[in-house]
């Protein structure tokens, strides 16, 4: 009787970590199998800012706080209808009236759009999903100018209703007291108050202690400057110089002369770019829990 003796297949070596195959077929060239990497695709800026846009609507707080620019624009064009005095019913006037709740309410979207991300703890997903952070903060600042532009017109439009009606009420023609020039300056005024409501946003990261910082920077700061610049006469000259309230206060009532830019850009670059650098640099470098 003949033995059976079974057919060993060949033993090779496996083409990635040399784990040993049966049954493979020898090969002349082994070696590691290429590995194509995939190719990332970076989210476009644009996608970032239509997000953070809609993150401003998404939830009830957002949206009735984007919708209170329209009531309090429409309040107080009704207010100036009801209790201004014809000849004071002007465009001028209804612009006026609609920009102060703005000055109030755009620096607190701006500040909830970056506290938030830290307040809601959703700043771990969101810079995990684009680990870029600067890009991040990039889109948020675009979309809140972004709100504040759309903002204004409407405000411009509801004034702009308002002359319309007021002047029919009186009998009266109506008047448009203000150019362009003087539209952009109060845009201008405008997207600066909201970009300091940004700034300290970004520099605290607390919701509540950037609006407390806003309403000291914006209400309790100035007066006091104003009084030290009444008392003591050394300091009347350099008030300018130093409180950026002056001259923004200035932009609600037509562009700037001679040296009120030079002013504005000191003050801007003092209390607004200073401080939004530091505020980057300290975010950039934090840990995001």
């Amino acid at each position: 009787m003949t033995a059976i003796t079974p057919r060993i297949p060949p033993v090779t070596h496996g083409p990635a970590s040399g784990e040993v195959v049966v049954g493979a077929a020898p090969s002349a060239t082994l070696g590691p199998r290429p590995v194509r990497a995939a190719a990332l695709e970076r989210i476009p800026l644009s996608r970032i800012v239509s997000l953070e846009l809609r993150k401003s609507f998404d939830t009830k707080s957002g949206f009735w706080l984007l919708a209170s620019i329209g009531i309090a624009s429409l309040l107080a064009t009704i207010g100036v209808i009801l209790f201004a005095a014809a000849d004071e019913r002007t465009f001028s006037t209804f612009t006026l009236a609609t920009g102060f709740p703005m000055a109030i309410i755009l620096p607190m979207i701006a500040i909830l759009s970056v506290t938030s991300e830290w307040s809601q703890r959703t700043g771990l997903t969101t810079f995990t999903l684009v680990p870029h952070r600067g890009r991040v903060i990039l889109a948020k600042g675009i979309a809140v100018i972004l709100v504040a532009i759309a903002s204004m017109l409407l405000a411009f439009a509801i004034g702009a209703a308002g002359n319309v009606v007021g002047s029919l009420i009186a009998g009266t023609d109506a008047i448009w007291d203000q150019s362009l020039a003087v539209l952009g300056a109060i845009v201008l005024g405008n997207t600066l108050v909201l970009l300091v409501g940004f700034m300290l946003g970004l520099l605290i990261r607390n919701s509540a202690g950037a609006m407390v910082a806003y309403f000291v920077f914006g209400f309790v700061a100035p007066p006091l400057l104003e009084l030290l610049a009444f008392t003591q006469d050394w300091f009347r000259d350099a008030h300018p110089w130093v409180d950026p309230n002056v001259t923004q206060k200035l932009l609600f009532h037509g562009p700037l002369v001679g040296e009120q830019w030079s002013q504005l850009g000191l003050t801007s670059v003092v209390w607004l770019v200073v401080p939004l650098a530091i505020g980057l640099w300290t975010m950039l470098r934090s840990e995001v829990k």
